[in-house]
């Protein structure tokens, strides 16, 4: 059994009191309000009203510390501590009637990632870390795959949408990576393809373009789950750049060097 920390606690009690409404909302999605934020980029009801309780139930837990939040931005806290949080990563999914999104919450300490939960409100799986004391889905402990060749393994990634660039750079890493793998899987939410990575459910997982709310548990978790985290060119500014390659160690140079080459 996985001995949870206080840290953990408060992390998985607020998403799993925002999961609530938004399983309940989910179930309803044709009725949400909606409004549009962008290109293929939505916001709803349902996410605000999540960020509002995680907002909530993190304040009560640790009154002093700072956010960062999808929709609600910066907020001022100690200068050291900082929750980043995701309140809806797979918006379009969810609003398109798809079970697969996710709540992503990242502690922060001093600049560093120290903490990460990403739970799935229709699945009930929490993944979580701490560092430095590894990887879990709910009480059982994590590893990545095991897996070393290419042809075995699944894949993992994220088309750049409308209204974004890096459509044709795109192009180029799938169509070198296609004919070696046994599979593509682009699910529409980032938090969840990183669980995955540390799950061992995917060998590997690389994306371009993403915000620092939708990858900074995410990271955590798969690294604490033994796996591997870069930029493709290798480098660890994963949160400032937002293009991320995460993998197993056996694969994640050999598909660093596939999709730079590309």
């Amino acid at each position: 059994m996985a001995v949870r920390s206080p840290t953990i606690n408060v992390m998985t009690e607020a998403a799993l009191k925002a999961s609530r409404a938004l399983v309940r909302d989910f179930g309803e999605v044709e009725q949400l309000q909606v409004s549009r934020k962008g290109p293929a980029d939505f916001v709803t009801a349902a996410d605000l009203k999540a960020e509002k309780t995680l907002r909530r139930e993190l304040s009560k837990a640790r009154p002093d510390y700072g956010f960062l939040l999808e929709e609600g931005g910066e907020v001022e806290g100690d200068g050291r501590h900082r929750w980043i949080v995701d309140p809806l990563d797979g918006t379009l999914n969810f609003l398109h009637g798809l079970p697969h999104f996710a709540i992503s919450i990242g502690l922060e300490r001093d600049g560093d990632i120290v903490a990460g939960v990403i739970h799935d409100p229709i699945r009930h799986e929490t993944f979580w870390a701490e560092r430095g004391a590894g990887a879990y889905l709910n009480d059982h402990r994590l590893r990545v795959s095991e897996r070393k060749r290419l042809d075995e393994s699944i894949i993992a990634t994220g088309i750049p949408f409308m209204g974004r660039e890096g459509h044709a750079p795109y192009l180029a890493q799938i169509g070198a990576l296609m004919p070696l793998v046994a599979g593509i899987r682009r699910y529409g939410s980032a938090a969840l393809d990183l669980a995955y990575v540390a799950a061992g459910r995917y060998e590997g997982f690389w994306e371009a373009g993403l915000s620092i709310w939708d990858i900074a548990a995410g990271i955590l978790i798969v690294r604490e789950s033994g796996g591997f985290v870069s930029e493709l060119d290798g480098r660890s500014g994963m949160l400032r750049s937002g293009d991320v390659l995460a993998a197993n160690g056996r694969l994640h140079g050999e598909l660093q060097k596939i999709l730079r080459n590309a």
